[in-house]
Parts: C-alpha cells; structure tokens; sequence
C-alpha cells in the first residue's frame, strides 16, 4: 500500500462570527495550511470541500466548494463538494486519501468551512434535525421515545419536548447516556468528570471556542439540557474553518518535508439497521482501522473522539477498544483521559470545548493530532506521542452514526 502523507494543517479559531461568511473563513484556512505546507495554490492537484448548512442559511446550494476557492483563484482543479453531516470534513479527507492512493493525484486538499451561528437562533438549532432521516423525522422521535421507556433512568418529568430550545441531537445522546446508566450504572458525575477534563484541555487550546476551565461540581450546576445532560456538557453553537494538504510519498521525496505525519488508516463507513445492543458502528469501524494500520487500541498515544456531548466521548472511548465497555466513566474518573495520563482524549478541548461547526470538526481534529504528533501543541503537549487516532461521526439513522470516519496517524 502506498504510503500517504499530512504535510500541512490550517484552522482559525471555532467560535461565533456574527459577520464572518463560509467563504471568507474558507479563505483564511486555506491561506494558514498553504503556509504550514510551504506549498503555493497552484501546487494543489485537486480540493475536496466539506460543508452543510450554507444551503439552509445563504441558499448557496449548490458549487459551494467551487465558491469558497474562487476568490483564491484556485479553479480549473478538481472540486469535489462533500456533505456528510458532522463527518464531512474528516470524508473529505477521506476521499483525498483515497484519490492519492488510487495514483489518481500526488498532492491533495481537504477544507470544512462552516457558520451556524444566526440572528434566528431557532434556524440554527433546527437546522441539526436535517442531519436525521427528515421525512421520517416524527418515527425517529418516537423511536426514543419508545426506547426512553425501557430504562431504569427516566427522563424527570417537566423536561422540555425533543429539540424545543436545543440541537435534536442531545436528545439522541440524552437515550443514549440514560441507556449506558441503566445498563452499566455510570453516572452523571462521571459526565461530568469528562466535560470538566474537556474545559481543562481547551483552556490551553488558543483555538478553542471555550478556553475557560470548569470544576465538575460547576459543570453538575450549569442549565439542564435534557437529563443527563447539562448545557456544559454539550458542543457550543459556532463558526469556523480548517483544512489539510495530504501528499503521496513521491510527492515528499521531491519537496522534502520535514514534519510530515504518516496515515496509517483511513476508514469510512456507515451505520446499520441495529437495536441498542448491537454491533456499534464505531466497534465495526475501529477494528476495520487498526487492521489497516497494523495497530491496536494500545497502540494509541492519544486521541480526539466526537464528544458532541460528554456520553458521546464516554461511548467512543469504549467502542474504540481504550476501556472495557461499560467501564468508560470509570476510565475517565481514573484520570486516564486528561493530560498526563494513560491515555490523553480530546486535547484540543473536544467538540465539547474546542467547538463544532459541523462541516469543519473533523479537520480540527486532524490539525489537533498532527500539531502534537509534531510536537507542536505547546502547554497540552503530550509527551512522546508516535501514534493518534482520530473518530468522527455524522448524523444519525436508528440508534447510531448514520456515517463515520476512524483515521490513524504516526509522527515519521
């Protein structure tokens, strides 16, 4: 298998832009990975550009990655627009990897660029519903309603309906903590255990959305959201922008790279008609990831997990193989998560902290495990990373990821 190369990342800062637009952080990202690469636009072979709701906010449908790279004069190049929920910027990567490896391109960029944030918040919220089955949206909620029933942890009474003043997708995670507490015993506390790890890691994050730390008795205390989950253990709303120039290994020996970062598996699937004690599609994905890389879950120096919510990190570090399932609060309450630990999550400060608009997440997360595999990530550095993992999921269909993406990387 031929060998495929991260030589350069880019990312602004998540947070919200009121007057920023897609296309002007578009920009920006892509100036900051020419510059990391050392590369000149005219060196890029072909683009893959994820976005999702500019359609719904600016009705720019259609060409958006055509769009963002127009003002940069980046045309005549191959443009290939990627939609894929949450996971779209992570797919994009995909597909440049895929491109490279088919000997189609030797020298790739992948860009997310996304703006949630509106003067409507109602849009903003209700927006997220597109990324489930909409023509079967009312099923879908009954569906957790339905399941909700079958816990030992109920939903308290005077709780608001699903996704009145929220993105639908707590309610999603609220099932699925309730069902991980009814069935393991975790508790609210270790979600919280979590977020206040996630606040830590993106206090030192310059990029982060949210660079303030919170203890967990403040992370208990914040405004509930839908039980177990409280307003600080939820990704923000907000804007950003990150991209990745991916090469072939011809392509390094000519240009010489010096901090180029190894892909040592790059997965893409999706999810599958399932109850809730199923195959989990990360279960699936991962293991399809480390056959690829020759790896384990040991393996790992760190990671960076889609934690949308604090469950969606506890669940991930389960299904990823790092803890024994049903033990991934008490992984976190060990301190194996937080930097200096056995095992460092979400370093960037997690979706949770560092922010996640949606079309670019997965690039951040990207930028996030190549910055310290490079050695580069300054106060939340871990020490002698070779090895990360990145998991990103998108959407949801049934009781799962309706898509997800697992990538390995080695520091060469």
């Amino acid at each position: 298998m031929s060998d495929i190369y991260v030589i350069g990342t880019g990312m602004i800062r998540f947070n919200k832009y009121p007057e920023g637009t897609v296309r002007g952080m578009a920009k920006d990202a892509v100036e900051l990975v020419l510059k990391d690469a050392g590369l000149e636009k005219g060196d890029i072979q072909a683009a893959y550009v994820s976005n999702t709701f500019w359609g719904m906010f600016a009705n720019q449908h259609s060409i958006r990655g055509e769009v963002m790279l127009w003002d940069l004069g980046m045309d005549r190049i191959p443009i290939v627009n990627c939609e894929n929920a949450c996971a779209g910027a992570s797919t994009a990567l995909y597909l440049g990897y895929t491109a490279i490896r088919a000997g189609m391109f030797d020298v790739v960029m992948a860009l997310g660029s996304e703006k949630i944030t509106h003067e409507n918040k109602a849009l903003s919220l209700g927006a997220y519903a597109t990324c489930m089955d909409v023509e079967n949206f009312a099923s879908h909620m009954k569906m957790f309603e339905d399941l909700g029933k079958r816990f030992t942890v109920k939903m308290p009474d005077g709780q608001s309906p699903p996704g009145e003043g929220r993105s639908v997708f707590m309610d999603a995670y609220s099932m699925g903590a309730r069902w991980h507490m009814s069935t393991f015993g975790s508790t609210q506390k270790q979600l919280a255990v979590i977020c206040s790890k996630n606040h830590l890691h993106g206090s030192l994050n310059p990029l982060a959305q949210y660079q303030t730390t919170m203890t967990v008795e403040e992370v208990l205390a914040d405004r509930p959201v839908a039980y177990p989950l409280t307003r600080a253990m939820c990704a923000p709303v907000g804007d950003g922008a990150a991209a990745a120039i991916l090469c072939s290994k011809s392509f390094l020996k000519k240009v010489g790279k010096k901090r180029a970062v190894r892909i040592r598996a790059s997965v893409l699937g999706s999810g599958m008609h399932r109850d809730l004690d199923g195959p989990d599609i990360g279960e699936r994905l991962s293991k399809q990831a480390y056959a690829m890389a020759s790896l384990g879950p040991d393996d790992i120096d760190l990671a960076e997990l889609h934690d949308a919510t604090s469950y969606g990190e506890l669940h991930q570090t389960e299904v990823m193989g790092f803890c024994p399932v049903g033990e991934g609060g008490v992984f976190a309450e060990s301190g194996a998560s937080t930097l200096g630990g056995k095992l460092p999550l979400n370093t960037s400060g997690g979706l949770e902290c560092r922010g996640h608009p949606i079309g670019a997440s997965g690039l951040a997360q990207i930028h996030e495990v190549v910055t310290q595999l490079r050695g580069e990530a300054g106060k939340r550095q871990v020490e002698g990373a070779r090895v990360a993992l990145t998991e990103n999921g998108g959407g949801n269909l049934g009781v799962e990821e309706a898509s997800m993406t697992i990538h390995i990387f080695e520091k060469v």
